[in-house]
């Protein structure tokens, strides 16, 4: 399968697990399955794998091994589900919160700018949010707000405008139809980076990405046991700060808690500073570029 999505920095992700052949383990974000192929390798007979993945066309490459199951969900469900299989703790955790090659090559899916398709961007294709619904139907100040912190956008504010002025004409149901409203915005030169950034911040939105992430992390540190490993992979700075933060102080933002008699008080104990990929992976697997990976150990 290797072609529905190349893992990125696959041997770092199994080394910052330290996986024992009898441990529990959870991949978060199973995808094409490279990682959990990878981490069932590693496992002796009594080890356990078990896989998140809400994407309908992820469980078309379910593995075939008793040593897996498969949970078709959102990794915002992590703990309950878990609880249900009574898997609680588990000895590691891997997360690569990466959209995989595969959903950007499927043009109906409509997380890619290279193709025309509806601007649809739902991960879980039974979830009601869309892009289209986004675009046509947030306040301009929403749409504003999104493209700024979501996609890092500098002229969010003209973006919003030019959106919801257009709209009024006609609703955007389609990519082409997007990129023709935007066209006048976007900076010569830098056409697929800013596109890149449009769509990046409609997906968010749409699949509440920032949400889910928050509630799977403050999840991890309920479901690991002591000296169990969160591994995490994120590819632009929102997430990458997010993880960053709750790995360092088990919170999101400001500083760390501190007990009674002022020691910290943290879950994890971070294990090094983030792990880039080798420039050979990169000629290799050009989504590995911005790629970071995390690792943290609970105390």
């Amino acid at each position: 399968m290797s072609e529905y999505h190349v893992p990125v920095m696959l041997q770092e992700c199994i080394t910052g697990l330290a996986i024992r052949p009898e441990g529990k383990y959870v991949d978060v974000t199973f995808g094409g399955g490279g990682h959990s192929r990878e981490i069932l390798k590693h496992l002796g007979k009594d080890g356990l794998l078990v896989a998140f993945d809400q994407d309908a066309d992820a469980q078309k490459n379910v593995l075939d091994d008793e040593r897996f199951l498969f949970i078709d969900q959102n990794f915002r469900y992590l703990k309950n589900n878990l609880k249900m299989h009574d898997l609680i703790p588990v000895d590691g955790i891997l997360a690569d919160l990466g959209v995989s090659s595969h959903q950007f090559d499927v043009p109906e899916r409509g997380f890619s700018i290279r193709f025309d398709g509806d601007l649809d961007m739902r991960m879980d294709q039974s979830a009601s949010l869309t892009a289209k619904e986004v675009v046509n139907t947030y306040a301009e100040e929403e749409l504003h707000k999104l493209f700024g912190i979501y996609g890092e956008i500098q002229n969010a504010k003209s973006l919003a405008k030019t959106i919801v002025t257009a709209r009024l004409a006609q609703p955007i149901e389609t990519i082409g139809e997007l990129k023709a409203v935007i066209q006048k915005l976007i900076p010569k030169g830098k056409e697929n980076k800013y596109l890149a950034q449009v769509f990046q911040a409609l997906r968010i939105e749409v699949n509440q990405e920032m949400e889910a992430l928050k509630a799977f992390l403050e999840q991890s540190v309920e479901v690991l046991s002591s000296g169990g490993r969160l591994v995490v992979m994120s590819y632009h700075s929102l997430e990458d700060r997010l993880v960053k933060n709750f790995m360092a102080k088990g919170k999101f933002s400001g500083t760390v808690e501190k007990d009674f008699f002022g020691n910290d008080i943290k879950p994890f104990e971070v294990m090094s500073k983030s792990i880039t990929a080798s420039e050979e992976e990169i000629r290799n697997n050009n989504r590995a570029r911005s790629a970071r990976l995390r690792i943290a150990i609970k105390k």
